[in-house]
């Protein structure tokens, strides 16, 4: 075969392999858009309550039983992370997060520097350094340890005050969640500032040391500032939105107000919603971090009922992020979790024992039933979980609100029997209102210094919020009904979930066992110069 007819035959087989496959073409566009989803404290346990409650639940309220997971598995694929930080087995949410952000190994609780102490370049000022738009959106505040290591750099995340301000030079193009008290002033003058706070309440306070005013400079570098959910609906470009004083409402709140037409604080779904028609206009492209923060919260506090709420709520914008992606497949959308938080799981227990029921098949012949040696726990429980009406923190808040002399043991339970499916009894109340010294005092500690205590019965130091602890020691009192355990009140090195979905070329290099140091850096190499 002479050189022309070779030719003439590669030209020929190439043709038809673009013929036959035709979708490749998208498969090897260039990424224009990332999108990082952080199910803060979101371990395979969390995700496998949500899947346990779609298919399981008698009344679930997921339609057809698919979650947003099984979406992201039908088009993308499914790697683990590991999550520990630098000289540490377990991480916390600033040092994960900047790991994410930076692609650099990070000590606990610092914020966007690396393991020595340098700051480190972050996915938000590389992408802006390529003319793509920026945007961070939270359920927790703005300020917080996950939205903060995108943006900031600081010794601590304690240093919130710090934090906006850093926040405010890095200039992300949309920030919306909450944490208004760390911009205002700290001689804040209501008479100004009420009039935009709208439904805020005027019992707002400062928590800055100082006379700065960062809604004002925000202004003048040309934010849009927005209160409430109308406010920002009506954004149109740069907009910060701050939404409430300290934190978002939680999973369960949102979903009771969902549909009150007075409603002023918009939902994570809204405000990532918003955030995608802001940032889809710079034709370059965009970088938009999404953090689902209250998953943590409620497993801080053991609080099963509020973490399938938490779920609840991550579904939904994720939900909304994948029908978003339908018409925009030069995007990489990353879903991960930060580390998993409290060891929660369902588990089998020397419980009630289900009824003996009858059963048809040939083995049970000659048997007049079947009863299993434990309790393996009933699906129904998943609806008496939705079922809560408060979280444990806001079941805490009322019986602290009642005057000391009604502070007693039936009043808890009254408390508590109303606004759960899950009851106890007044001695199980007298357990979680026991106090006892300090074990882990330490004289100035922020969470161990005071002197009395919730009565922890065993592992009390993995319990160290200790003003929370009355929730844990709920949660040890309904355990046996719900089926459910909880190892910790703090986080753990479980390896989380990554589901990613993308082109073909930009998934392959997730097809291994990641650190999230190497999600950071994939994402930050997604954005070619």
């Amino acid at each position: 075969m002479n050189l022309k007819n070779v030719l003439t035959c590669l030209l020929v087989i190439n043709l038809l392999s673009c013929s036959a496959l035709p979708h490749k073409s998208n498969a090897t566009a260039d990424i224009n858009n990332v999108i990082l989803v952080i199910g803060d404290g979101m371990g395979p346990q969390q995700v496998g309550l949500l899947l346990a409650y779609a298919r399981q639940a008698p009344h679930s309220i997921i339609k057809d039983h698919i979650t947003a997971f099984d979406r992201l598995m039908q088009n993308g694929q499914l790697s683990i992370s590991l999550t520990h930080s630098a000289d540490s087995l377990v991480t916390d949410s600033a040092a994960s997060a900047t790991q994410l952000a930076t692609g650099h190994l990070a000590r606990p609780e610092m914020i966007g520097i690396d393991q020595y102490g340098n700051a480190q370049e972050n996915i938000i000022s590389k992408a802006k350094r390529l003319g793509k738009s920026t945007g961070l959106v939270s359920d927790t505040r703005i300020t917080h340890a996950t939205p903060a290591a995108f943006a900031a750099h600081q010794a601590h995340r304690s240093m919130e005050s710090e934090i906006a301000e850093d926040l405010l030079q890095a200039e992300p193009d949309v920030m919306l969640s909450a944490g208004l008290s760390y911009w205002l002033p700290e001689s804040v003058n209501h008479t100004v500032y009420q009039q935009h706070f709208n439904g805020l309440g005027k019992n707002l306070k400062s928590k800055r040391h100082d006379q700065k005013d960062l809604l004002s400079a925000a202004k003048n570098k040309g934010y849009t500032l927005a209160f409430n959910k109308q406010q920002l609906q009506q954004a149109q470009g740069k907009t910060l939105g701050l939404f409430a004083d300290t934190s978002m409402v939680n999973g369960i709140s949102e979903a009771q107000q969902q549909d009150n037409p007075l409603r002023q604080q918009p939902t994570l779904q809204e405000m990532t919603q918003q955030a995608l028609s802001i940032l889809e206009k710079n034709d370059q492209g965009f970088f938009l971090m999404v953090e689902a923060g209250q998953i943590d919260w409620a497993g801080h506090q053991n609080d099963t009922g509020l973490l399938l709420h938490e779920m609840l709520r991550i579904n939904t914008t994720l939900n909304t992020l994948l029908d978003w992606l339908k018409d925009h497949e030069n995007t990489l959308l990353i879903v991960t979790a930060d580390h998993e938080t409290g060891g929660f799981g369902f588990s089998y227990s020397a419980g009630k024992l289900a009824d003996p029921i009858y059963l048809p098949g040939d083995a049970f012949a000659n048997k007049h039933s079947f009863q299993a040696q434990f309790s393996f726990g009933s699906p129904t429980i998943l609806d008496r979980l939705y079922q809560q009406k408060l979280s444990y923190n806001d079941i805490f808040k009322l019986f602290d609100d009642l005057p000391k002399q009604r502070q007693t043991p039936t009043e808890l339970v009254n408390i508590i029997n109303s606004n759960s499916e899950f009851p106890i009894t007044e001695q199980q109340a007298q357990t979680i209102l026991s106090i006892e010294e300090n074990p882990l005092y330490i004289q100035g500690h922020k969470y161990l210094g005071s002197h009395k205590v919730a009565k922890m019965p065993v592992n009390g130091a993995f319990f160290p919020y200790q003003a929370d602890n009355r929730a844990n020691l709920l949660a040890q009192a309904v355990a046996t009904q719900q089926q459910a355990v909880w190892s910790t009140g703090t986080h753990t090195s479980t390896p989380v979930y990554a589901f990613i979905q993308g082109s073909e070329p930009t998934l392959q290099p997730f097809k291994k066992i990641l650190h999230h140091t190497d999600l950071g850096n994939l994402a930050i190499q997604a954005f070619k110069p």
